[in-house]
């Protein structure tokens, strides 16, 4: 059904721009400490046993995933990669979920879950854009191979 006064885009536009602003505040903070941080690192170097490479990456992992949240949607310079970014973020949460699950620290996983579901909304501007243009696109324009078109 059609929205005919643009109400509830609004709300989902709003409701997108909090989950990016969440994520971006949660991931610059955990990849800023791991890779600004030398005693964060060394923590997790102690309680985890982790190589330091390996907390670096993260880190960056983290920190890219946490910029390409606000960037390109603040910037519109290429607002689809704020989808990208919400599929890495989610990578990261469901890796360390599997860590703390390994680890049996089941106190540790609600934050993870959270954080991994705001990442999965972060795909809201992705798949929007990409049913749009599904919709929107001439069948001549279409590979011989996919003549269907997607109506909502």
């Amino acid at each position: 059904m059609a929205d005919t006064d643009g109400k509830s885009g609004k709300g989902l536009n709003i409701g997108l721009w909090v989950a990016q602003v969440l994520l971006f505040l949660a991931f610059g903070a955990a990849g800023g400490m791991k890779l600004f941080s030398p005693a964060a690192v060394e923590m997790a170097k102690q309680q985890l046993n982790m190589p330091y490479a390996l907390t670096y990456f993260i880190g960056v992992s983290e920190f890219a995933g946490a910029l390409g949240m606000i960037l390109p949607a603040a910037t519109r310079i290429q607002p689809k990669l704020t989808g990208f970014a919400g599929i890495g973020l989610l990578v990261v949460m469901i890796l360390a979920l599997g860590v703390h699950i390994m680890r049996g620290e089941l106190s540790h996983m609600p934050p993870v879950i959270i954080l991994g579901a705001l990442g999965l909304r972060g795909l809201g501007p992705t798949l929007e854009g990409a049913h749009r243009a599904a919709v929107n696109a001439p069948l001549a324009t279409t590979p011989t191979v996919l003549r269907l078109r997607l109506v909502a």
